[in-house]
C-alpha cells in the first residue's frame, strides 16, 4: 500500500474528529479535468467504492486518499502546432510573429489540443495516526508531499504540520553505520546504497545488489563521500531506502509479515491494518535509533504551515 514514506508530526493544538474530517474533505472532491483544463486534482473514497467516504477508519487509524488527473501533451506536438500557427499568419500577413504574439500562439494552440490529449492519473495515500500524531503521505517526491498538506491545512481548520526531524541527521547516521558496519539494533544494511561527494566535482558512487561492508565502501567515505540513500531492513519484516532528507522509498513488506495470513483475510481493511500496524513500529524505531526527535518533537510547538521544513535537502530527498 506504502511505497514511499514522507512522515509529520502533528501539532497538539489541532482536535481531530473524522466526521468533520470527511465533511472538510467534501468540499475538494476529484472532478476529472475539463475539456480545456490541465491539470484537477481533489479527494477520493480511499476504499475505491463510488461514492464512499473520503476518510476511512481501520483498527483506530485514518486513512484518506488523493488523486491527481493531467493532461499528457507532447512537447513535440505542441511546437508543431505552433509552427503551423506562425505561417499561416506569415502567409496572410507576410509578416513573422514576434515574442509576445508567439506567446499567445503557443496558448492558443494549447487549447486547442487539450481536449484531444490524453490523460494520466495517480493517487497518493495518505495516513493519519491520531495516538502517534504523525500524518504519513505516500509521496516520492516533496512537491507532491506539499501539494497534499496544503490541501488539508486548508481544508482542516487548526491543522498544523511539521516535517518530523532527528537529533541525528540520516546522512551522518548512515556514514556511521557503513563505515562501522553497526546499524541500530533491529536494522540491517542490505545491497544498494548511493554516496556522493560535498566537493565541486559533485562525485557519486553508486552500489546495486552489492554487498556494502567492504573496504571500497569505507575508503569512499573515508574520502570524503556521505551517503544520500541506503537499503535497509527492519526486523526483517519491512526493507526500504533511507534518504539523506529522512525519506524512505522502495518500501515493501517483507514475505514474514503475511506469514500466517489466511487467504481470505486480504482486502482493504486486512491491508491497512497491516501496512500502518508495522509502518508505526518502523517509523517509531528508526527515529529512536536517529537519536530521537528534534525541533519538531511532541514537546516543541510545531510551525503553523505545512510547508516548515527540516535540514535543507533536495526535492525528492527532502526530510520527512
Amino acid at each position: 500500500m506504502f511505497k514511499n514514506i514522507i512522515v509529520y508530526r502533528i501539532a497538539q493544538g489541532w482536535q481531530p474528529d473524522l466526521t468533520a474530517v470527511e465533511e472538510a474533505l467534501a468540499k475538494t472532491p476529484f472532478a476529472e479535468c475539463g475539456a480545456t483544463q490541465e491539470r484537477s486534482a481533489g479527494w477520493v473514497p480511499p476504499r475505491g467504492e463510488a461514492h464512499g467516504p473520503l476518510a476511512e477508519s481501520v483498527a483506530g487509524q485514518w486513512v484518506l486518499r488523493w488523486q491527481s488527473e493531467a493532461k499528457v501533451l507532447p512537447g513535440a506536438v505542441l511546437a508543431r502546432k505552433v509552427k503551423e500557427k506562425a505561417e499561416r499568419i506569415e502567409r496572410e500577413t507576410g509578416r513573422k510573429p514576434g515574442k509576445k504574439e508567439s506567446r499567445e500562439l503557443k496558448d492558443e494552440a494549447k487549447l486547442d489540443l487539450l481536449p484531444m490529449a490524453f490523460t494520466k492519473q495517480g493517487s497518493t495515500w495518505v495516513w493519519i495516526d491520531r495516538e502517534a500524531r504523525t500524518l504519513v503521505i505516500d509521496a516520492g517526491s516533496q512537491g507532491r508531499a506539499d501539494e497534499i498538506t496544503t490541501a488539508l491545512v486548508e481544508a482542516l481548520p487548526g491543522l498544523s504540520l511539521a516535517l518530523v526531524d532527528t537529533q541525528t541527521s540520516p546522512q551522518a547516521a548512515m556514514a556511521h553505520w557503513l563505515r562501522e558496519q553497526e546499524p541500530p539494533a533491529g536494522f540491517s544494511i542490505d545491497r544498494e546504497c548511493e554516496l556522493k561527494s560535498a566537493a565541486e566535482d559533485k562525485a557519486v558512487v553508486r552500489y546495486a545488489r552489492h554487498p556494502l561492508d567492504i573496504d571500497e565502501v569505507r575508503a569512499h567515505i573515508e574520502a570524503g563521500k556521505l551517503p544520500t540513500k541506503l537499503a535497509m531492513s527492519w526486523d526483517g519484516r519491512v526493507s526500504f531506502v533511507l534518504t539523506e532528507g529522512l525519506q524512505l522509498k522502495k518500501v515493501a513488506l517483507l514475505d514474514t509479515v503475511l506469514e500466517g495470513q489466511a487467504q481470505d483475510d486480504g482486502g482493504f481493511d486486512a491491508d491497512v491494518a497491516i501496512a500502518t500496524g508495522e509502518l508505526s513500529r518502523l517509523i517509531a524505531e528508526l527515529v529512536e535509533a536517529l537519536g530521537g526527535e528534534g525541533r519538531t518533537g511532541l514537546s516543541a510547538p510545531a510551525p503553523a504551515s505545512a510547508s516548515a521544513t527540516a535540514p535543507a535537502a533536495g526535492d525528492d530527498d527532502a526530510p520527512f
